[in-house]
């Protein structure tokens, strides 16, 4: 266990915020519900970022950057947008500040014509200049994507997972048909599951949300939802087929061919630092967290255990030699040389997450070999230098076992119920994902909510079975749903 984390078993919340302040990935702003992102924790980040932002450009999407402020006046545009975000709005209405009496105050005449919103997202002011920039069909598909900040003021904030400020990108596409932008949603979708599955180690449940869960202002939204180590789900990422409701809103038409206007069909798309949060949730343990290798910012880190009295020119240039080793081999590596004990470097280096810890002492050096030390299970194995190249293939299976290990358990928590009673008996018990047939009501699906404090989390199947009927209402079922509480 690390010094100062607190046992998952006895409290997974401050568990989860000492791994958070212990490891250095973040603290808290001085603004109530805002975060400061420390460079360890924002490495993680950027790792994440470039491998999303490799994908995006590879399926022809463009970076591009947009205001922070939005006229109060675009959101109104879009009704059903505005209504899900209104209480979430920080709004601007001063432009300055002045001293009186040796007190700064705001300049009551600085007062604004309308009011400012900080951005909570960007449809409304994407989709006005969208109007500047769309007018035919060789303008289409318009596929942008941002990388920037956004402000929903969180009432209940947790580090990573629900802040006021956040970190994300945000992806926008315009399209001449609905079935193209159906399959940039859906193409979207894929992405986001293959980088959490393959990059992040985390599995996944897609599917299609309720009408009370979906996106504000769309007409379907996908979302990727996760199992988190306390059985709760996270809605790691989402896609949304927005129709031509942003398009008619902010009046963006286009030309076709034959000189007709024609509606403009629309999507947006999402994922945040939320994922690091669930990065945490997911792989870590009492020693702290479990980066999988691919997006570990640090694969292996190596400490050299030498005496003074062993110090000396040949085992400094030893461990730069298996440093360089590493490296050629594409090995993000880092030499911990600063004078601590090697007990404190190990618990350090456990608690950040990193992949792999290779030991270096005068037994290593003479013998030219390292120890090799596994964080996913603790394993210590001797590796003779000229046998270096396996490290690539144990990180293959550090990668490969995390998501084993994170799948199992998403499959023995994940259960099927047949009637209301055993859903709410279920959930009485312990969180779990369970599946469960559903009319497709709103009401049937508040008052499931209002008894169990469990959601649908999405939408799995169609029903093409009649014989299924509705565990709460005894009609016929129109869908397979997952239920589970969240976050």
């Amino acid at each position: 266990m690390a010094k100062g984390v607190t046992p998952q078993s006895n409290d997974a919340s401050k568990w989860y915020t000492d791994v958070i302040t212990k490891a250095q990935l973040a603290d808290y702003g001085p603004v109530k519900g805002t975060m400061v992102i420390r460079p360890y924790g924002y490495s993680i980040w950027e790792s994440i970022k470039d491998e999303f932002d490799t994908r995006f450009k590879n399926t022809n999407h463009v970076n591009a950057y947009f205001p922070l402020f939005i006229p109060k006046s675009f959101l109104a545009k879009e009704a059903e947008h505005v209504e899900g975000f209104a209480k979430e709005c920080a709004v601007v209405t001063h432009s300055k500040l002045k001293v009186d009496n040796n007190k700064l105050v705001v300049d009551p005449e600085s007062k604004l014509e309308e009011e400012i919103i900080v951005r909570p997202t960007s449809e409304t002011i994407i989709w006005h200049m969208f109007k500047k920039w769309i007018t035919s069909y060789r303008d289409l598909p318009l596929k942008v994507n941002q990388w920037a900040n956004v402000v929903r003021w969180e009432m209940r904030t947790r580090l990573f997972l629900r802040t006021s400020e956040f970190l994300w990108q945000e992806g926008h596409t315009a399209h001449a048909t609905k079935e193209e932008a159906m399959e940039e949603t859906l193409e979207i979708v894929e992405i986001y599951r293959s980088l959490f599955e393959d990059h992040l180690a985390i599995p996944t449940i897609i599917g299609r949300k309720s009408n009370l869960e979906r996106f504000a202002g769309a007409d379907e939204t996908f979302s990727i939802e996760t199992m988190m180590r306390d059985k709760k789900a996270l809605q790691a990422g989402t896609s949304h087929y927005l129709g031509t409701n942003f398009g008619s809103a902010f009046d963006v038409k286009f030309q076709s061919k034959d000189n007709k206007e024609h509606p403009v069909y629309a999507t947006s798309w999402g994922v945040s630092t939320r994922m690091v949060g669930a990065l945490i949730m997911v792989h870590g343990d009492d020693k702290g967290l479990k980066i999988p290798p691919k997006i570990a910012p640090i694969q292996a880190v190596i400490v050299p255990i030498n005496p003074k009295k062993e110090k000396s020119e040949k085992f400094s240039s030893y461990v730069i030699e298996v440093d360089k080793k590493l490296s050629n081999l594409g090995i993000r590596t880092h030499i911990d040389s600063l004078d601590e004990s090697p007990g404190f470097k190990f618990n350090k280096w456990e608690l950040k997450g990193v992949p792999i810890r290779i030991e270096i002492g005068v037994r290593e050096f003479e013998n030219k070999e390292v120890t090799v030390c596994r964080r996913d299970n603790s394993e210590k194995n001797q590796l003779e230098v000229h046998k270096i190249d396996d490290i690539s293939s144990t990180l293959e299976s550090i990668q490969d076992g995390l998501f084993n290990d994170a799948k199992a358990f998403m499959d023995n928590n994940t259960c099927t119920a047949s009637s209301f009673e055993e859903l709410e008996s279920t959930l009485s018990k312990d969180n779990k994902f369970i599946k469960a047939y559903w009319d497709g009501t709103d009401e049937t699906e508040l008052k499931i909510k209002e008894k169990t404090k469990a959601t649908i989390r999405c939408i799995i199947e169609d029903n093409e079975d009649l014989s299924n009927k509705c565990i709460f209402s005894g009609e016929t079922a129109k869908h397979l749903v997952v239920f589970a509480k969240a976050y």
